[in-house]
């Protein structure tokens, strides 16, 4: 996905993986603004800014929130990252993470550290 809203090609296949929301009566946001409401669940994972934070023009951060709790909670994410893992794979494109941490010598084992030098002075005993 790209760094800024979901492209047509993207909601295409992310469309049909959402529940649709059950008749509110008039409250909260209809089921075809889900394409909002995950542009706004997007922007809040991808900036790690809090919920109230999200920029107005994804619509109330309180829709998106509960939206995406309630998704969550229905095991929504799970089929959407399985789904798209299945199209990615399909289509060629894959995702390799090279991420290198690299530690302290005495961490690997090398040379020095406090077993390479005694804990007490023999002689002292």
């Amino acid at each position: 996905m790209s760094r800024s809203d979901l492209t047509e090609a993207e909601w295409r296949i992310l469309k049909d993986l959402l529940p649709i929301e059950p008749e509110n009566h008039g409250r909260g946001r209809r089921p075809e603004q889900n394409r909002s409401i995950v542009n706004g669940i997007l922007w809040r994972l991808r900036c790690g800014a809090p919920w109230r934070d999200v920029p107005p023009k994804y619509g109330s951060w309180n829709t998106i929130y509960r939206r995406f709790r309630r998704w969550n909670e229905a095991g929504v994410w799970e089929t959407v990252a399985v789904t798209l893992a299945e199209v990615m794979a399909d289509s060629g494109h894959y995702s390799i993470d090279s991420t290198t941490v690299r530690a302290h010598v005495s961490a690997a084992g090398g040379k020095g550290g406090l077993r390479a030098k005694p804990l007490a002075d023999p002689k002292a005993a």
